[in-house]
């Protein structure tokens, strides 16, 4: 019986650049004939990875061109006494290893000592590795390739045995084109943020004073704009959790900390575009979480499919909420399914029935967490 959690979120952010495109504007996208904020599905990934890193740093890998000068740190204390050791000597042990990795293609190595592609490594295979390495030194160093040792460095990182993966790797995947057979498909699936209702951008134009200039002049030192919104997003993602289960090679425990991790990294961690200049810190006061089985995931944006709009004095995201929970109720009344879900509702919004009221977020993942154990 396939399962799948399902988590949606409205956050209602105050004047900020949360993920900015290559002009430095806010990211948007046209929705429902009309302009939205957006903010990307990597954005929000890479600050659930970095909230996994403040809880256990075993579970984030390191996405890297410098594994040689990882390597090289690590190695060196622990071959520095032999014979025929030298920095540069180590180095190139490095360097013939790392660059004997591949099947499609050999990774390069630049003069720079950079990989010529990303390697998204986590903390057991970069420890693997350098194991290979420290124990091949020699062979390394003098170039002597045999097809044992080729194997062993290759094998360092996981491929059919998923024994070494980390959280962030078994959640998000990864895909090493040098390395197909590394591959890993992803648990999880999440969605770019659109807001629920239609934006135009702004401009913050701001100077700067010279502190030590004389005091009979006058005028700016420094000036330029920069673009912002504020917006009330909506946020979604879906885990396979069986998906998960058989990416931690069975670990139902790890699995299970790794979700709930997942759930509230999601719902507490924010991007960090901009927060210097707009310390824009306004957390979810929507948050609905469904377990739901033998069912397809149900992304619930088309609730906005036509924009909202607020009557003065009528909250944004409560209208957000309602909308929301109406048009998840219309489509689990056309297609059905098993499911359930749990609300954390911080808006007043009126749900006519929708979900479990939850009164807190440990509340909320409490309640999640036990339905997938049933």
């Amino acid at each position: 019986m396939k399962t799948i959690i399902e988590i949606h979120a409205l956050q209602n952010f105050a004047p900020s650049n949360l993920n900015r495109d290559d002009t430095g504007a806010p990211k948007d996208a046209l929705f429902g004939g009309s302009r939205r904020a957006r903010v990307s599905s990597q954005c929000h990934k890479r600050a659930v990875r970095e909230y996994f890193k403040e809880q256990n740093k075993d579970w984030v890998a390191d996405r890297t061109k410098r594994i040689v000068d990882a390597l090289k740190k690590r190695i060196q204390p622990r071959i520095q006494d032999q014979k025929d050791f030298t920095e540069e000597n180590l180095v190139k042990a490095i360097e013939v290893a790392v660059s004997s990795l591949g099947s499609n293609k050999k990774v390069k190595v630049d003069k720079e000592k950079k990989t010529d592609v990303l390697l998204f490594l986590s903390p057991r295979e970069v420890d693997a590795l350098e194991k290979v390495i420290t124990e091949s030194y020699t062979d390394l160093l003098k170039a002597k390739l045999s097809d044992e040792v080729v194997q062993s460095v290759n094998d360092s990182l996981d491929g059919e045995n998923k024994s070494r993966l980390s959280l962030d790797v078994a959640l998000f995947g990864r895909m090493l084109a040098v390395m197909p057979e590394k591959n890993q498909n992803a648990a999880c699936q999440v969605a770019h943020s659109i807001s629920t209702h239609s934006v135009e951008r702004e401009f913050d134009f701001y100077t700067a004073v010279d502190d030590l200039k004389p005091e009979d002049t006058t005028g700016a030192d420094m000036m330029g704009t920069v673009e912002f919104n504020s917006a009330c997003f909506y946020r979604y993602a879906a885990v396979d959790w069986d998906k998960l289960v058989t990416n931690l090679q069975g670990n139902t425990e790890f699995a299970t900390k790794g979700l709930r991790a997942f759930l509230e990294g999601f719902i507490v961690a924010e991007p960090t575009g901009k927060q210097n200049t707009f310390a824009a810190h306004n957390p979810p006061e929507f948050v609905a979480v469904s377990v739901r089985r033998n069912t397809a995931p149900r992304n619930l944006a088309n609730a906005f499919e036509t924009a909202i709009r607020v009557k003065k004095d009528e909250s944004l995201t409560r209208r957000s909420a309602e909308e929301l929970a109406k048009k998840a109720k219309v489509l689990q009344s056309a297609f059905g399914g098993e499911g359930k879900t749990w609300v954390l509702n911080l808006t007043d919004a009126k749900l006519d029935g929708f979900g479990n009221s939850a009164a807190s977020l440990q509340e909320l993942l409490d309640g999640v967490l036990a339905n997938i154990q049933e």
